[in-house]
């Protein structure tokens, strides 16, 4: 079974625009979570979905989806995420294996609660990639040159701009890969690497390139909020 993952724990602490997390907020006339959600929902390919959520935001999460989800709203599962991004993962794991048992065939697309305009072309090529490779990262290719600075004040090197992407989300794998992985790191490791990815990489798993699109950015900023509004022709909000 292929289970998408929306990750919805965060607090939103760089915005402070309003007094409840980012992915919450309004875009145009729905919450930004629920454009996210709808996303998923009109792919066929992902079967069910868990929505890792604060824990005091359980409730409201649940209220949400009750008032604007019409379609496949059986398929939808909220539970409470963890202290970091990759604890609420591994809820969403628990949460799978709870509900379907453990599987060679149980897959995972996990994807930022605040980035709402994924496509449908890139849902569908993680599900394709990640059953072929068992764990992918979609990116796009750098458009500006990055530099490297060890102390933050001097460059200490400029990668060729050609072999530089930008990661986004989704993120896929294989589940008991997943598993395997996250259990092997230690708790300094699992502080450290917040980038599920990132755990593949260091254990030297391969990780397969989906390509990604401008246009999936990531909601951080309240200039990124702007730019969200004007993309749905939603009320910019200073």
């Amino acid at each position: 079974m292929v289970f998408g993952g929306i990750l919805a724990g965060g607090i939103g602490s760089r915005m402070n625009m309003a007094d409840m997390p980012k992915q919450f907020l309004n875009l145009g006339d729905k919450p930004m979570v629920i454009h996210t959600l709808e996303k998923f929902l009109l792919c066929p390919k992902i079967e069910q979905i868990y929505v890792g959520v604060h824990p005091n935001w359980v409730v409201h999460m649940e209220d949400l989806v009750d008032k604007y989800i019409n379609i496949r709203k059986e398929c939808v599962h909220i539970i409470p995420g963890g202290g970091d991004r990759n604890s609420t993962i591994m809820n969403i794991v628990d949460a799978v294996e709870r509900d379907y048992g453990e599987s060679e065939e149980h897959y995972l697309i996990t994807h930022d609660s605040v980035r709402p305009f994924v496509t449908s072309r890139i849902l569908n090529d993680n599900v394709e990639a990640v059953r072929r490779h068992k764990v992918c990262d979609t990116v796009i290719p750098a458009t500006d040159t990055i530099v490297v600075s060890e102390d933050g004040s001097m460059i200490t090197d400029i990668p060729v701009r050609s072999k530089m992407y930008q990661g986004q989300t989704p993120q896929s794998f294989q589940v008991d890969l997943l598993k395997k992985l996250y259990a092997a790191l230690n708790e300094e490791e699992k502080a450290v690497l917040t980038d599920a990815c990132k755990i593949a990489v260091v254990q030297n798993e391969p990780v397969y390139l989906v390509k990604g699109e401008p246009s999936n950015l990531k909601v951080t900023t309240v200039s990124d909020y702007k730019v969200a509004q004007a993309m749905v022709g939603g009320k910019v909000v200073d």
